[in-house]
This record gives C-alpha cells, structure tokens and sequence, in this order.
C-alpha cells in the first residue's frame, strides 16, 4: 500500500466507528471511505460481528483496522469484572474467526477499563479525544461542524456506524479535514508511528 499522496506536512487524525457492523450503514460507510481511499478504525461487537461476519471481512479486506468493544456492548463495573472480561475473549474469538487475525485495541464501552487488563487480555485500550454525540443528533452539519471545530494533530474522533446521519457527516468531516491538510490514519499508526 503506497502513500504517494503523503505528505510531511500532513497532520495525522484517526476516525474511529463503535458499535457496529451496521448491516446497511456500515457498508455505505465503507463504499464511501474506498472512494476516498480513506483507512479508519472499527470497535466492533462480538454480537453485531456474529450476525454479519460478511461485513467484517470486508471491512478487514479494505485495509481498516478492527478493534474490540466488547461483545453486548457492555459497561464494566465493580461487579462484573470477570462477565466484563469474557466478554473481551469472546469477541476477540469472534473476530480471529472471521479475520484470521489478533486484535490487541479495545475501546471500552463508556471509556470504563481496568488498567489490569492490559497485562491480562494484551488488550491495549483506545479512548477518544473528539465525541461529538452523533449519535443522538440527526442534524449532519452540527455533527460536521462539531468536529471540525476541535480537529488537532493526533485526535481520536468517536462516531458511531448505526446512524445515515453519521456515515453522511463523516464523509463530509473526511472531505472537509482533507482539503484541511489531514491525513487519516488508522489508530495504530497514530499510537505507535
């Protein structure tokens, strides 16, 4: 994979989708970010990924980047630890069966983690640093704008691929951030290049 269009003057952002695989909006989501030749960063359910593993497969044979987000989408807490972290292997199966690969990222569901974990799982964790609520907002320039407005080198922006409004307004943040000098990377090349 060249990156001739690469420059060293471009600022390195990652866009980032919870929640899914979608079976409709994740594979407009997906069409779109081919056409711009854009490589981005799912945190899949182990659930939605058991339901459509097709979608899964292509969105690793597209060159993006799965993580984990748990298998319910659930929210660790003092008393459910060890549910927590079966919920973690379990999706990690799930997706080494579709992918043939490991995934170390996980976003926890919340932000809530234990930093335990990490030595535990070898599960590295991935929080955000732009949320702009996508989904509870329909209106796709407020989700744009909110975005755009606080994009920085290294940002980690939080959206989610169950939403038409969201697959619209990324395409635009990815035009706009684009034209704006941005080069998106997948989370990995932003963490560790």
């Amino acid at each position: 994979m060249g990156r001739a269009f690469e420059s060293k003057d471009s600022k390195k952002i990652a866009l980032t989708f919870d929640d899914g695989p979608h079976p409709y909006y994740t594979e407009q989501l997906l069409k779109g970010l081919k056409e711009r030749d854009v490589k981005v960063t799912f945190f899949i359910t182990g659930k939605s990924a058991e339901a459509y593993p097709e979608i899964v497969k292509e969105i690793y044979e597209n060159g993006h980047l799965i993580g984990n987000h748990t298998y319910n989408h659930t929210q660790l807490s003092s008393r459910n630890r060890e549910a927590f972290k079966e919920e973690i292997i379990r999706t990690n199966e799930v997706i080494k069966e579709i992918t043939g690969e490991d995934t170390i990222y996980i976003r926890p569901p919340y932000g809530s983690w234990n930093k335990e974990f990490e030595k535990e799982l070898n599960m590295f964790p991935v929080l955000w640093t732009i949320d702009p609520l996508d989904w509870c907002s329909s209106n796709v320039s407020c989700i744009v704008s909110a975005v755009c407005a606080k994009a920085e080198e290294n940002a980690i922006i939080l959206m989610h691929d169950q939403y038409k409004t969201t697959v619209t307004a990324a395409l635009e943040i990815v035009d706009r951030l684009q034209k704006e000098g941005y080069e998106f990377v997948t989370v990995d090349e932003l963490l560790f290049d």
